[in-house]
Parts: C-alpha cells; sequence; structure tokens
C-alpha cells in the first residue's frame, strides 16, 4: 500500500492553492476532482476548469512509492479544514477509493481515474518569459480590477488587458462607465505583447498572489498565458477580442483642477452614498473656489450632504457620478492625496494620484 503522509496544514496549504477554479455545478464530474500525482516525498497537484488550469508541486513526504489518482478537491479541502493543524494524516490509493486518516477518523472517498482528467494542451509558442516581484502584481491587479466589467455582451471588457512593452507593463481595465490604468517598469526589455486576462483569471490570481518578495514569472501565447510562482504554475486561455483604445478615453488638457485628502473624500462619499435609492447610486459635487459640497437624495426625499475645504480657484462646476464608480476607485488606492481634474458638467473626470503618471481612472459622469 503506498501512503502519502504529511501534517494537515501542509496538505491543505497545498490543496487550497489549486482548489480555487474548482466550480461546484460541472458538465464532466472529473472536473470536481483534484489529480493528485505521488511519486516519492514529493506529489503533484493539478486542477482544471477546461480553461485554466493550476498546478502545484509540493513536498510532503511519506514513503518512495508512486500513485496517481483524481478525488474531490472540495471535500478534501472541506475534511481536512476540520482536522488540527498539527495532526498528521495520511492518504492512500486504492481501485477507485482514496483513503484519508487522521487521528482516529477515517474517511473513504469516491476516486476517477487519472487518465480521464482533462489537462489543458498548452500553447507550444509562448513569447518571451518577464518577471516582476508578486507584490508588485497583486497590487496593480487591486488597483483596476474593481473596474472590470460583470457579464458583459462585450465579452472582452470581462478581464483585464495587459500590455507589455519595452520596460513598461501596463493594466487596463473598464466596464463602458469608468476605466482604470496602471503601469510599472520591468526589469528587462520585452516586445510588444498585448492579452486580455478573463476575470476569473484575474479574481484567481488575486487570491494567489502573496505579499512576499518572490518573483511571478509571466509569458503569453496568442491564446494563453502562463503564471509561475510560488512552485505553482498557472496556465490559463485568454479572451479573444480587440480590447477599445484606452488612449482615446483618457482625457487630456482638462482646464480645472482640485488636489484633495483621499480618506476625507472617501468618507464624505460613503456618507452620502446611504441616502442613494438603490438602483439610482447618484451624487452631486458641486465645486466652486474653497469648497467640494456632495449630495444625495432619494425617492422617499431623504438627503445628505457633506462638505470638504479645497484649495481650488478653478469654475464653479455641478456634475453628477455613480457614487460607487468613485468610492470603489479611492478604497483601492494607498495614497494620501488624489487629484481630479473637470473640464464641465458633461465631460468624463480623470483621477490621478500628484506627482505620479503610474495610475489614471476615468469615470464618466451621469444625468441626476
Amino acid at each position: 500500500m503506498i501512503v502519502l503522509k504529511a501534517t494537515q496544514d501542509k496538505v491543505l496549504a497545498a490543496l487550497q492553492s489549486v482548489a480555487g477554479i474548482v466550480e461546484r455545478r460541472h458538465t464532466l464530474p472529473i472536473l470536481a476532482n483534484v489529480l493528485i500525482r505521488k511519486a516519492g516525498g514529493q506529489v503533484q497537484l493539478t486542477t482544471s476548469d477546461l480553461e485554466i488550469q493550476i498546478r502545484t508541486t509540493a513536498e510532503l513526504g511519506g514513503d518512495e512509492g508512486a500513485f496517481t489518482t483524481t478525488v474531490g478537491a472540495r471535500k478534501l479541502v472541506d475534511i481536512l479544514r476540520t482536522m488540527p493543524a498539527d495532526q498528521t494524516v495520511s492518504l492512500e490509493s486504492s481501485q477507485n477509493k482514496l483513503l484519508l486518516k487522521g487521528g482516529k477518523s477515517r474517511f473513504t472517498l469516491q476516486s476517477l481515474p487519472a487518465e480521464d482528467f482533462p489537462l489543458v494542451q498548452e500553447s507550444p509558442n509562448f513569447g518571451p518569459a518577464f518577471s516582476v516581484p508578486q507584490k508588485t502584481l497583486k497590487n496593480l491587479l487591486s488597483q483596476v480590477s474593481f473596474a472590470m466589467a460583470v457579464h458583459d455582451i462585450r465579452y472582452y471588457l470581462n478581464g483585464i488587458l495587459f500590455v507589455a512593452e519595452g520596460k513598461q507593463l501596463s493594466l487596463v481595465a473598464t466596464d463602458g462607465h469608468r476605466l482604470a490604468f496602471v503601469s510599472a517598469t520591468l526589469d528587462v526589455e520585452v516586445p510588444r505583447q498585448e492579452v486580455i486576462l478573463p476575470r476569473k483569471t484575474v479574481l484567481e490570481l488575486q487570491r494567489l498572489l502573496s505579499d512576499a518578495e518572490g518573483a511571478i514569472e509571466m509569458q503569453f501565447a496568442s491564446n494563453q498565458a502562463r503564471f509561475t510562482f510560488d512552485g505553482m504554475e498557472f496556465v490559463t486561455k485568454l479572451v479573444e477580442g480587440k480590447f477599445p483604445d484606452y488612449n482615446r478615453v483618457i482625457p487630456k488638457g482638462h482646464k480645472n483642477s482640485v488636489t484633495l485628502g483621499r480618506t476625507a473624500l472617501l468618507a464624505a462619499l460613503n456618507r452620502t452614498a446611504i441616502l442613494t435609492s438603490e438602483k439610482f447610486k447618484g451624487v452631486r459635487l458641486n465645486i466652486e473656489p474653497g469648497t467640494l459640497r456632495i449630495a444625495s437624495s432619494n425617492a422617499e426625499q431623504e438627503e445628505a450632504q457633506d462638505e470638504i475645504d479645497i484649495d481650488y480657484g478653478g469654475d464653479a462646476i455641478e456634475i453628477g457620478f455613480n457614487v460607487t464608480y468613485l468610492s470603489e476607485a479611492l478604497a483601492n488606492m494607498s495614497q494620501d492625496m488624489v487629484r481630479i481634474d473637470l473640464q464641465d458638467s458633461n465631460s468624463s473626470a480623470l483621477v490621478t494620484i500628484p506627482e505620479n503618471d503610474e495610475f489614471k481612472y476615468v469615470v464618466m459622469p451621469m444625468r441626476i
């Protein structure tokens, strides 16, 4: 009998790193499973949803033998979660069953043949690999991912555009009402590559990336992207389609500009948002020399108003926005100050960070 033995925390950590993409409902029952390959003390775990495949390799110990099987990923995670972290657990594979033991607990799980597991065919034509610190990519994703569309029929909006060129990596997301752009400098020069990562991939990367200093290596092909980090390989299908020309959307030359504290503005927006109606999340911003007034109202004729003192000498402008679009952008920034450029009440506003060209956020006004 070939056995895999390790402490609960090690087995669970390896499993959780791959189990996030496993869907609860499947046309193929085997996609609910994790593929386990044991060779000596090394174990390789693989999951797939046919569009994304995640594989991790962990040193878990056990005897020298080898086995390969597939078993329900969520069930395995749920069982392991209930066990003490320092408890030694063992997995034994025989015929079409997997036996899990820990302390006095025993679980017999149904398994399916490993050869039936549908592995993703990896592209033979990946471009040059380049890497950034995991922390950097995690940070970039958090600054744009909130602006991705959800279930838009323009499927190319349900994701993030990655553009690598020269020493620049830029990420862009838009849902048609707002657009977020962020960029970072790479250590190496890379030829121009432009791909759209699907929404599910973006959310999974955000879950898996750590704030550690380790690097994440990226490679793009025409229809796939591959990420390698922390002993994991993450392969994903790309979204086909032409992403909008984001440079045309970013306003240039707005004549009115105000710089103010991010947390004060976010707090005032969150307060006035309480009295917006569920469907209609509109707030009015009145900007005039010295003062920014934020107001909202709802169908019950309730009203909220807040004021912030500002250093501003431009035109008086009254402009309406979806409050969520403003507050989400501010909540995903970490800087103390933000700058807002405005033209008039009918033009998009540009939110940036003073003295920093690496982040731009465009939000369209709404009629109130």
